[in-house]
């Protein structure tokens, strides 16, 4: 089961990511978006990051999303007129009346899916809502040995302001389950409200995936056609590579 993200870390998450997050994937799936010539849909549209610049660029996009925190928080930098493209649905059984010519998971959306059995109706899901020839376009990281197996502890990733004198900062701490091929997330953000230091913890695990485990669980759904690029700028997987990304064609 997906796990939901907390009101308050809506609240912050455009200060937090805006700054810790690189812009290679912005571009990339902007790009893959303006190259696409009819429908879109972005899975984990999140407070927007992706979707609403594709949406002024002109992209004929909708979007989804499991968390009603994150979409609200959409919503309100989204023109009326335009809130029927989004909707508040999972990954794995959402329905639209619409065909896409692609479909678009990005920033670790995949790795929410904890179970091999929900992967998989995830995958066949999307298959369904592609037009003949449509695209399915995912990204997980490649795992990095060592953090999985000793964790991070009080690892500060952001520290900064969200409004002129009011801090926020998070904290990242793992635990690793290596048997489950999991790592057991503990977000702290802290923030300055009300002349106190608020403080909300956060916990969610992510499941992360191998080469062979990713092909292997990719030729059990309904794709066929698939390549994996090892970085946003569409280089092959080679040792140096941080990234999995996953093109997948109906």
């Amino acid at each position: 089961m997906v796990a939901l993200y907390p009101e308050t870390f809506a609240r912050f998450y455009d200060q937090i990511y805006h700054q810790i997050r690189d812009s290679d994937d912005a571009e990339f799936y902007l790009g893959e978006i303006s190259r696409t010539k009819g429908r879109v849909l972005e899975i984990g549209t999140g407070t927007g990051r992706f979707f609403l610049n594709a949406l002024k660029r002109g992209a004929d996009i909708y979007g989804l999303d499991i968390s009603p925190s994150m979409v609200n928080v959409l919503l309100k930098k989204l023109d009326k007129k335009e809130h029927y493209r989004i909707s508040i649905q999972s990954i794995t059984d959402f329905k639209h009346n619409r065909k896409f010519d692609l479909i678009i998971a990005p920033f670790r959306v995949f790795m929410h899916l904890i179970e091999k059995e929900e992967q998989i109706r995830a995958l066949n899901n999307v298959y369904r809502h592609l037009k003949s020839g449509g695209r399915f376009i995912f990204d997980v990281f490649v795992p990095d040995l060592r953090p999985l197996i000793s964790g991070i502890s009080n690892q500060i990733d952001f520290d900064g302001e969200y409004e002129p004198g009011k801090r926020v900062k998070r904290t990242v701490s793992t635990k690793p389950d290596l048997h489950n091929q999991l790592i057991n997330i503990d977000f702290l953000l802290e923030w300055d409200e009300c002349n106190e230091v608020k403080q909300e913890h956060w916990l969610t695990p992510l499941r992360y995936f191998f080469r062979f485990e990713l092909e292997h669980l990719i030729e059990r759904s309904d794709f066929k056609n698939y390549k994996i690029l090892g970085d946003f700028l569409g280089n092959e997987l080679n040792e140096k590579s941080r990234e999995f990304i996953i093109v997948c064609q109906k």
